[in-house]
């Protein structure tokens, strides 16, 4: 059975990365060393020789200083989504703080590419069970489909109990949003992530190779994603201590090969194609979940 997974990208810069939020300020931002563009456009090319399509989930802020980057993704037949403007964690914003950040990534990436938005990326996967108020937001924002749910158990993000697989949302009086979950595979009955970034370079290649099949062979996609620094290894070093350091710049050297024997191993296109090749998503949740206040606007 040939099933399309989706690939994506979070373009962002090197020191936009949520584990540097507390050693590189925003305002300092302009002042670092750029490798978005020249990671970027090696990205694109990779894409090319392969003949496939990808969704760019693009940073505001990248976008705005870099608009031929989008423009160019554009030209290539790429999707353009959103991952929001600062790197701001859903769970250190307010609902205002978040609706008036992805507002005005939106804002941005339309005005370049004379298109609608239609799917978001929250930065560090952080819309979790204590944020669902997020997707009321995105809904009200013109957002059709969101990819920020990871269905485990995690120290930052994550919710546990989401399907597994892209579901839809009802929000009452405001309408829907389907959500394309971060991939796993069960493992002893507990889902063990098989989407990319950090775990594709750190974990063995034949894992994640038997992971996709897996899903495949059940007749579900699985969406990868990994970001532009990830394929250079030459990025400059921040002290975050010995294990953190190792999650994130661990195998950098290995990212860009797996991508391509990735490219080759399985069929990928954009989120877009992927969900509307899908005749019906599962609802959740099938009952009234116990979330926070705003769980009262989910049904």
């Amino acid at each position: 059975m040939r099933v399309l997974n989706a690939i994506t990208v979070d373009v962002e810069d090197w020191f936009h990365v949520s584990l540097f939020r507390h050693h590189i300020s925003h305002s300092d931002w302009d002042k670092m060393e750029s490798t978005v563009t020249d990671n970027t456009v090696r990205i694109l090319n990779i894409f090319s020789r392969h003949n496939v399509k990808a969704t760019f989930f693009v940073l505001g802020w990248v976008a705005e200083r870099y608009p031929e980057l989008v423009l160019a993704m554009q030209k290539n037949g790429h999707e353009v989504a959103s991952h929001g403007y600062g790197h701001s964690m859903v769970f250190e914003q307010s609902p205002n703080e978040f609706q008036d950040d992805v507002g005005r990534s939106i804002e941005i990436l339309e005005g370049i590419t004379g298109e609608k938005i239609k799917g978001y990326r929250a930065p560090s996967y952080s819309i979790t069970r204590d944020t669902l108020w997020a997707l009321e937001k995105l809904i009200e924002l013109g957002i059709e489909y969101d990819s920020s749910i990871f269905p485990i158990r995690h120290d930052v993000y994550g919710v546990a109990d989401a399907p597994r697989f892209p579901f839809k949302i009802n929000i009452a009086d405001k309408g829907s949003i389907v959500e394309f979950p971060i991939s796993t595979t069960k493992i002893i009955g507990k889902n063990v992530p098989i989407a990319g970034g950090g775990y594709l370079r750190l974990w063995p290649y034949w894992f994640f190779k038997q992971g996709i099949k897996k899903v495949n062979k059940a007749g579900e996609p699985t969406i990868i994603y990994f970001h532009p620094w990830e394929i250079d290894p030459q990025i400059p070093r921040i002290d975050v201590g010995n294990m953190k350091h190792l999650r994130h710049y661990g195998n950098l050297t290995l990212m860009e090969d797996r991508i391509i024997s990735l490219l080759k191993n399985f069929d990928f296109t954009t989120v877009l194609q992927v969900l509307q090749g899908r005749s019906e998503f599962e609802l959740w949740p099938k009952t009234k979940p116990e979330w926070n206040s705003y769980a009262k606007m989910v049904q």
